[in-house]
């Protein structure tokens, strides 16, 4: 469990689990509100202690690479493991019905494998649910549950290949240190689809931003699946299973599930589709504001706006901003490309009358795919990429 270095994190009660263009958070969730520092963070801000849910404010969004001490933090289970205990018992375990041969690694057998790297987005599912219109249950984000870093480590597939990958193999299976409080609650075990699993892009990470990994970031080691959501970025992994068949627990076959085919860009978990739902998979399109917040004081005779932008994947084609409510649109400038499935910077120099002015930024993809004018509604507050509007005053 949590040691010493986190004991702050399990003396204060969780709170509960369970808006087309307008990104203004509610009442308790603005950024000067519940603003603490963990251990090894700067301030984040609160959502939850217990488990610890922590995002990140957006002023660490103007570079395209979040430091480590700014990473939002999420947990669905408050039974963390400690650091020296990890430091000292770690080993991940791969066997399972399909694979050919059960193999364990210490960390260091781990990283005599080949090195690999990626830059990605870390998104939770969930990132704005709390800007959702009607309000939705379950952790109310704003805007930061997510982040961007460099991932160091070794491609899953080469971890794979010393077990053996048997041709009948659908799902490798996801298990981390952390636990339930009680054993009534349901272990955090996801799945992927093999082909995910053996993809290029999918790391098992031991290093952030040329940094060990931080705990509540997944220390020693953790999954990384570029260009799909967090849920999948099974922390403190301990355990993979190669799998014949699909998994089938609570957090695969009733959590992180949307109706079937609402989202039509997302990537298909065919081994987990029902004829109703499926799990949700892939990051849309999107972009944040960071230099600004809603009801800020511009100069009218020039002000700028800058953030960044990401996708699942197919990589960033262009930002634009309109200042008209979305009838002209102009291009920002981007920033480095880092790869394709990372943040990409943006910013643009604007000008205004004096008075109110609402900007709107979107975001396009590499791929077509363009930021949703209207919410699109689900029952667990997923997806939330509507184009962003800032409602600003000019002077």
């Amino acid at each position: 469990m949590l040691g010493a270095a986190g004991a702050g994190l399990l003396g204060r009660n969780a709170l509960a689990e369970g808006v087309a263009l307008d990104t203004r958070l509610p009442e308790g969730l603005r950024e000067n509100a519940a603003m603490e520092a963990l251990p090894g963070k700067a301030p984040l801000i609160r959502l939850s202690s217990r488990p610890p849910n922590y995002e990140t404010p957006l002023a660490a969004f103007r570079t395209a690479i979040t430091p480590n001490n700014q990473f939002f933090v999420r947990y669905h289970l408050s039974g963390l493991p400690e650091q020296a205990e990890l430091a000292r018992d770690w080993k991940l375990s791969v066997g399972g019905d399909a694979a050919r041969q059960p193999v364990a690694f210490s960390l260091a057998e781990l990283q005599r494998l080949p090195a690999a790297e990626v830059i990605a987005v870390c998104q939770c599912s969930g990132n704005r649910r709390g800007l959702f219109q009607p309000h939705v249950p379950g952790v109310e984000w704003g805007l930061g549950a997510m982040g961007n870093a460099r991932w160091q480590g070794v491609r899953l597939r080469d971890v794979l290949a010393r077990a053996g990958v048997k041709p009948e193999a659908v799902e490798l299976f996801l298990d981390g240190a952390d636990g339930p409080p009680v054993a009534e609650t349901p272990d955090y075990r996801k799945s992927i689809p093999i082909s995910r699993a053996l993809h290029e892009d999918t790391l098992l990470a031991f290093a952030m931003n040329g940094e060990k990994l931080p705990l509540l970031n997944g220390y020693p080691v953790r999954l990384v699946v570029p260009g799909w959501t967090a849920t999948y970025w099974m922390k403190h992994v301990t355990q993979l299973t190669v799998s014949a068949k699909p998994l089938d627990n609570f957090w695969m076959k009733a959590a992180y599930r949307v109706p079937r085919n609402l989202f039509a860009t997302d990537a298909p978990f065919t081994t987990q589709q029902t004829a109703a739902n499926e799990p949700i998979t892939r990051i849309l399109v999107n972009s944040v504001v960071a230099n600004l917040r809603d009801s800020d004081r511009v100069a009218a005779a020039g002000f700028s706006v800058e953030g960044v932008a990401w996708d699942g994947g197919a990589g960033i084609q262009r930002v634009e901003l309109s200042t008209d409510g979305g009838k002209a649109w102009r291009p920002a400038t981007l920033g480095e490309n880092l790869g394709r499935y990372s943040f990409r910077r943006w910013s643009q120099r604007l000008s205004a009358p004096a008075g109110a002015v609402e900007v709107r930024v979107r975001a396009v993809s590499r791929s077509g795919e363009q930021q949703a004018d209207h919410l699109v509604s689900n029952p667990a507050g997923y997806h939330h990429n509507v184009v962003q509007a800032l409602r600003l005053v000019a002077a």
